[in-house]
């Protein structure tokens, strides 16, 4: 299907109707947070809440870190068919946006990474001393999503997605999916209690919560890991690897890491760095359902370390099928574009 055939899931950014959207997504279930917060300290919250939580912010969780972002993103693996519709699908139930526009936002970033051009760093154009630092945080945390209308420019960073049927598929029902992940909760909240109040609840922290918490790790990698933290590996940016976020990120803080390997499947490189959305692509790998697993060896690592010395990880494999690692072009709305993802170099206009 050509390009011009493209039609995106959602509006334009930019757009009432984008603006609208965003600002439900983000504000609603900052509100419904107090509802929560009320619930559990009245001794209200049951076994039955925390159980719907926890089995919608696994598999949608897993459904960015490993498919939005290490798959399409980066093709850091491949895999079936059948299995990109799935990452596709959970990725689209945690509403941080369609894939197609997710994945150009997020090589568009890798791309400029903090320079101009970059959607959502917190160094460039917010001026200087402690407020220019509090400015910049919070464009790059949430303030870009809210208040920011450059084009996502599909065609530009995601061509190879816009020409996978699979993936244009669930990017056109995106809103299906959306809703499809808020009707889950309240489902389980109704099986497991037996009343429309339990499926109320259970859209309360299946759907609210579980969206607050999911927006915000992203937006944490966003802001954050380009903020604070250590470096591990030259780059070009000012991305750090935040070791205490790493486990509520699924292993996506090790973000120095990332910029530094944008193609690899781990981003906890050294043995000690819990990363696990590589532990499950490994699990995949193993029970045939990846395959081509980038991985990077030790002399590419020792190549970009700081002082010369690789990390702990020099027994990281080689991968099986050799790859190149890209230099150029990396959220919610929220990566580089890879040497193995098709991407046009020219100029910006807006991950």
């Amino acid at each position: 299907m050509a390009d011009t055939e493209y039609t995106a899931g959602m509006p334009a950014a930019g757009s009432p109707i984008d603006r609208i959207a965003n600002a439900a997504v983000t504000i609603v279930p900052l509100l419904l947070i107090a509802v929560a917060i009320q619930q559990s300290w009245g001794g209200l919250l049951v076994w039955q809440d925390i159980l719907i939580f926890f089995a919608t912010l696994i598999p949608f969780g897993f459904g960015i870190t490993v498919g939005f972002h290490r798959l399409f993103t980066h093709r850091s693996f491949k895999t079936s068919p059948p299995m990109r519709f799935l990452w596709a699908v959970l990725g689209s139930m945690a509403l941080e946006g369609p894939v197609i526009e997710w994945v150009a936002y997020h090589r568009r970033h890798h791309r400029f990474s903090d320079a101009e051009g970059d959607p959502h760093s917190p160094h460039h154009g917010h001026g200087n001393g402690v407020l220019g630092a509090l400015r910049g945080l919070f464009h790059a945390h949430v303030g870009w999503v809210l208040f920011s209308d450059e084009a996502a420019d599909e065609e530009r960073y995601a061509p190879d997605l816009i020409a996978d049927p699979v993936v244009r598929f669930v990017d056109r029902t995106f809103i299906f999916w959306a809703v499809l992940g808020l009707a889950i909760p309240f489902g389980l909240g109704v099986l497991l209690t037996g009343t429309l109040i339990g499926g109320l609840l259970g859209l309360l922290w299946g759907g609210a919560v579980r969206i607050f918490f999911l927006h915000h790790i992203t937006f944490c990698v966003n802001s954050l890991c380009h903020f604070f933290g250590r470096k591990d590996f030259v780059t070009k940016d000012e991305s750090r690897n935040l070791a205490w976020l790493a486990p509520f990120t699924f292993g996506e803080a090790w973000h120095n890491n990332h910029h530094a390997f944008p193609t690899s499947a781990r981003h906890g490189l050294g043995r000690v760095e819990l990363d696990p959305s590589a532990g499950l692509i490994a699990l995949m790998e193993r029970v045939g359902l990846a395959w081509d697993v980038v991985r990077i060896g030790p002399d590419r690592l020792a190549s970009k370390a700081i002082g010369g010395v690789a990390s702990p990880s020099d027994s990281v494999p080689r991968a099986p099928v050799a790859q190149t690692d890209p230099s150029a072009v990396h959220s919610s709305r929220s990566a580089s574009a890879t040497a193995r993802a098709p991407e046009p170099t020219a100029s910006h206009s807006a991950g």
